[in-house]
């Protein structure tokens, strides 16, 4: 039986206890890959892609295979920074604030972690991203 979206169960088992902790996010399965909302305002996407059908994202993440990437919100100030730090961030082809990330064994998942929540903050209403600490202390 393969995972939602075809997603590794490795990687949904990372990225399901960071996003569904916080305060009313859900799970959806997506278009392709599986998506978290908050209400109807989507903060991550996580899909696989098939360099066969993006060889333009494959080739530009330097991926030979099939290549797992999550796509979050970012600070309108920080987009640029993520747009040119190269693999792994890569900018999305939609949204003005939407950056993606390739995940592999390499991946640091404290700063997913960090990056899902600012998302997060972005998409929820005040009152439900005022319920989470403060990122500067």
């Amino acid at each position: 039986m393969s995972a939602p979206g075809d997603l590794p169960p490795a990687i949904l088992d990372r990225l399901r206890p960071i996003c569904l902790g916080l305060p009313e996010a859900h799970e959806q399965d997506a278009w392709v890959g599986v998506r978290w909302r908050i209400r109807a305002r989507t903060f991550a996407h996580a899909l696989v892609i098939d360099p066969s059908r993006n060889p333009e994202r494959a080739s530009s993440l330097g991926a030979t295979g099939e290549l797992v990437v999550m796509t979050f919100r970012a600070p309108d100030d920080e987009v640029g920074a993520f747009a040119h730090a190269g693999p792994p961030y890569f900018r999305a082809d939609w949204g003005h604030n939407v950056v993606g990330l390739a995940l592999d064994p390499t991946t640091d998942w404290t700063e997913v972690r960090e990056l899902l929540t600012e998302s997060y903050r972005i998409q929820a209403p005040k009152t439900l991203a005022a319920l989470l600490a403060d990122p500067a202390g």
